[in-house]
C-alpha cells in the first residue's frame, strides 16, 4: 500500500466551485457586500452599462484554457518572441509567458481588423504592401 499523500492540485483550489470560493468569486461578493440596500418601499432601477466593443473582447489572459493550438514558427520567430518576453520584463517589468503574449497579439490584431477593415495591418501585411 502507497503512502503517498495524493493533494489537489492549485487549479482545484481556486476553482470556483458551486457558490463560488476562488479569488473572483471571493472579489464579487466583497463587491456585493458594499453596496448599500435600498430603504423599503424605494424601487431600484437595473443600470446597463455599456462597454465599447474593444474592451468586450479582451485576450483571456491568465486562466485555464480548454482549447489548444499549435503553430509552427521558424527559430527566428521564436526567438523574436522571446526577445519581447524578456524585453517586456526588462523594461515594463511585466513577466509575461510566451502564451500570453501571443494572446494579447492576437486580440491586437483582430480588433484592429474588426475596426479598420481592409486598412488593417493584418490586411495589408497578408496582401504583401
Amino acid at each position: 500500500m502507497p503512502r503517498r499523500v495524493s493533494l489537489p492540485a492549485a487549479d482545484d483550489l481556486f476553482r470556483p466551485g458551486p457558490g463560488g470560493t476562488g479569488p473572483q468569486a471571493q472579489k464579487a461578493a466583497r463587491a456585493v457586500a458594499s453596496v448599500p440596500d435600498p430603504e423599503p418601499g424605494v424601487e431600484v432601477a437595473p443600470v446597463a452599462v455599456e462597454e465599447p466593443a474593444a474592451a468586450v473582447k479582451k485576450p483571456s489572459g491568465r486562466v485555464r484554457h480548454d482549447e489548444k493550438m499549435t503553430v509552427y514558427v521558424t527559430s527566428d520567430e521564436l526567438l523574436d518572441l522571446e526577445h519581447a518576453r524578456l524585453s517586456l520584463r526588462r523594461h515594463q517589468g511585466l513577466a509575461v509567458d510566451r502564451g500570453r503574449l501571443v494572446r494579447e497579439a492576437i486580440a491586437l490584431v483582430l480588433a484592429d481588423l474588426e475596426e479598420r477593415g481592409e486598412d488593417s495591418d493584418l490586411v495589408q501585411r497578408l496582401r504583401g504592401r
